[in-house]
């Protein structure tokens, strides 16, 4: 068994006047310009150490972040984080598809992990992931940052309170017009597709919307850049049936822009529109409550949460299991798409 796969004792976690040591695993556009901004920020963590496949970028991190020379991995010694007590936490943010191979390193290497949406490409590999965590006794959060948002818990306790009565419809729509030609967004194998990149924010919307977990989807893709979108679907259309016989409809699209989250109730309705962009998150109710944009920088707050968590030795917001509900439902997705838009049970 490789070095990076073999069970490391769990660490002993800092005291609580001490903020983690982050390191971000792929220094592309998120960890570059979101992430790292962000724990400049931070009051629990810090950003200690990289890992990368592309040396010619470590001399730009180490001169804007103080970067230590001992806390620069790549991919080949990622294992070798086992050995730096400065590390406490290994942030994934590589294409989905390469989610569960380094997550497993680290938690293996004694080392709590976050892990960039969508989880993974499959739930087999999310499990992994989990039970990895597990047994190496570290913790294991997925970054969903508006579970931290504040308007977005609000209709999270809405869907608890049912302050305007059972809510009976929800649509969610999160979508961009993508440019890039060769990403891994329009690659298959490393787990491309509008419902792996955007899809999981409409389809986990409804869920936490609606409070109730869906029973059954159908879905349909549909592709107008043929010429880019040869593996993988630019936009997806599902709907997701509940118990109490209500349909939930859901889009996403890599070929469209979209940003809106609507519940319709039996005695009012209410919206975020943008519902999942990394600022200015706001909306309003049928009654005229406004639900005002949260000022501060949502990537931070995400951390710190997760941070806290960590340190107070509380379970994390958005564990792996709630990331795994999200992709067994994206597989049914394609499934009832790949079956002409047929019901798949749950």
């Amino acid at each position: 068994m490789a070095a990076g796969m073999m069970p490391y004792p769990s660490f002993l976690l800092p005291q609580k006047n001490k903020k983690l040591g982050i390191a971000l695993v792929g220094l592309g556009y998120y960890s570059t310009d979101l992430l790292a901004p962000a724990l400049q920020l931070t009051k629990h963590c810090e950003l200690k150490g990289i890992v990368t496949g592309s040396p010619e970028k470590v001399p730009v991190w180490q001169s804007k972040y103080g970067i230590k020379d001992g806390n620069v991995y790549s991919y080949e010694t990622m294992h070798e984080i086992a050995n730096n007590d400065e590390i406490d936490v290994v942030y994934i943010v590589l294409p989905p598809a390469l989610h569960a191979k380094y997550s497993i390193i680290a938690a293996n290497a004694g080392k709590h992990v976050w892990c960039e949406k969508p989880m993974e490409v499959s739930a087999e590999k999310c499990q992994a992931m989990i039970d990895a965590c597990k047994k190496n006794r570290v913790k294991l959060a997925i970054g969903y940052r508006m579970h931290h948002e504040p308007n977005t818990q609000t209709l999270m306790n809405w869907a608890e309170t049912e302050p305007y009565g059972q809510i009976n419809n929800v649509l969610a729509k999160a979508g961009y017009f993508d440019t890039r030609t060769n990403h891994w967004k329009q690659i298959k194998e490393l787990g491309g597709g509008a419902m792996y990149d955007m899809g999981v924010y409409p389809l986990n919307a409804i869920r936490y919307t609606k409070g109730k977990e869906p029973i059954s989807v159908s879905a349909k893709h549909i592709t107008k850049r043929p010429e880019i979108y040869h593996e993988v679907d630019e936009t997806t259309i599902f709907d997701l049936k509940f118990s109490d016989g209500t349909i939930a409809h859901g889009e996403t699209s890599l070929g469209e822009h979209f940003n809106n989250l609507e519940a319709t109730c039996e005695e009012g309705s209410y919206f975020l529109k943008p519902f999942q962009s990394y600022s200015g998150v706001q909306g309003a109710t049928s009654d005229g409550e406004i639900l005002k944009p949260w000022k501060g920088n949502q990537q931070a707050k995400q951390m710190d949460d997760d941070a806290l968590a960590i340190l107070n030795h509380q379970p994390m917001l958005v564990p792996g299991e709630e990331g795994m509900k999200d992709i067994h439902i994206v597989e049914k997705i394609y499934e009832s798409a790949s079956k002409n838009s047929s019901w798949i049970s749950i």
